[in-house]
């Protein structure tokens, strides 16, 4: 971007550039950050401490201990059981998506170490067709479950989701029950389940494994619900409360249990497997 000055005929032109991408705008507050202050503080506004959206990769990257994670079930990749089409081809799309976000699907999951506590951990990625839920991300999911379950580590899924994919149908609509059982053995076997909400986690993954945590947290100012507020306000035909199916209206009545910055998360995140790990399997 540049402007340019003239005083008078005889002074030369003079032209001040300003560097594209210093700058960005906040999604909420709506004020202009500087862009190095945002990283500095881990993707979060500094004017008003809105966590902007980070890719899978980042989030794993300010959770685990370095060098930690080792990614399992990369190699799964989506077919189209309907040859589902509307302004594209839904094959075309996931190439899209692949291209732009360099991994194969929704979610990435493997096993890390958390202040030296191992854990199996998921992390979605919303980048990839809004981290919507197919058969391909259900599948690894259950196989993420599975794997804590043989080698008796906690489960921690990071959220951040549309929902269920509607172009593979009830195939992806299958995969609330699948993940949902798959949670329900990881309980049986006495291992903790810890659910992290960030903005947005809606639709089919809000109606099955998201809400299920031995303990669920939320970053401040997630959406988090089942229809969308706009959805829900046109069906009830009445205005919603202020803040609706914002984190912070849902842990006031009842729905999760912690909102923790995102710097603080990993900490946070310390402390409950400590807690964990010191009970009793059958006590949990």
């Amino acid at each position: 971007m540049a402007w340019f000055r003239r005083k008078d005929s005889e002074e030369p032109r003079r032209k001040i550039v300003i560097a594209e991408g210093l700058w960005i705008k906040c999604d909420s507050c709506k004020e202009i950050v500087y862009r190095a202050e945002v990283e500095r503080a881990g993707r979060v506004c500094p004017k008003c401490r809105y966590p902007f959206r980070i890719s899978a990769r980042e989030r794993i990257a300010l959770l685990v201990d370095a060098g930690s994670f080792e990614e399992h079930q990369a190699g799964l990749a989506t077919g189209d059981p309907l040859g589902f089409k509307d302004t594209k081809r839904y094959r075309d799309r996931v190439r899209a998506a692949r291209q732009k976000t360099g991994i194969e699907e929704a979610v990435v999951c493997g096993l890390a170490r958390i202040g030296d506590f191992p854990v199996v951990l998921s992390v979605f990625e919303f980048g990839f067709l809004g981290g919507s839920m197919g058969s391909v991300v259900g599948e690894k999911l259950t196989r993420a479950v599975e794997l804590a379950v043989a080698k008796h580590l906690p489960v921690i899924i990071v959220s951040a989701s549309g929902g269920a994919r509607m172009q593979e149908g009830i195939l992806s609509l299958m995969q609330m029950a699948k993940t949902s059982a798959a949670l329900e053995r990881l309980g049986a076997n006495g291992l903790p389940y810890l659910s992290v909400l960030t903005d947005p986690t809606t639709g089919g993954v809000t109606a099955s494994f998201a809400m299920l945590g031995d303990v669920i947290i939320a970053e401040p100012r997630a959406l988090i619900g089942f229809a969308g507020p706009r959805v829900i306000a046109e069906t009830i035909r009445q205005p919603l409360p202020e803040g609706f199916q914002r984190s912070e209206f849902l842990l006031e009545h009842g729905q999760i249990d912690l909102i923790v910055e995102r710097y603080d998360l990993k900490e946070t995140l310390r402390r409950i497997l400590a807690f964990f790990a010191d009970q009793p399997s059958r006590a949990r």
